[in-house]
């Protein structure tokens, strides 16, 4: 089997796990619930912006991180968002492990 076999492979595996599957389910309810979709986007490009920023090596700044937090806190309080932002850890995780093995396997090289 060669490598592009063996990823084609991996990724309907990912595909097929209870990770993905929830996750994508989880994220098509809220992609049907405008006003939920509206307030993860906000919460999302505002982080976004920090992560920017600390790339750059700049500070957000206390506002922009108290702000962040703030969202975070009245969005986990509806459960349907609370759900997503968990499951979507919970892929986010997989495909970190999965990304690891990988990198693990051919850090000889890197």
């Amino acid at each position: 089997m060669n490598v592009y076999d063996t990823a084609n492979k991996l990724a309907g595996e990912i595909k097929s796990s209870e990770e993905y599957k929830k996750y994508k389910e989880a994220k098509e309810k809220i992609n049907n619930k405008p006003e939920l979709k509206q307030k993860i986007e906000e919460f999302e490009k505002l982080r976004f912006d920090i992560q920017v920023l600390a790339v750059q090596g700049k500070e957000a700044g206390e506002e922009k991180n108290r702000k962040l937090q703030e969202m975070y806190k009245i969005l986990i309080a509806e459960k349907e968002i609370k759900e997503y932002f968990d499951l979507e850890v919970k892929f986010n995780v997989m495909l970190a492990d999965v990304n690891k093995i990988i990198a693990e396997a051919v850090q000889d090289v890197l």
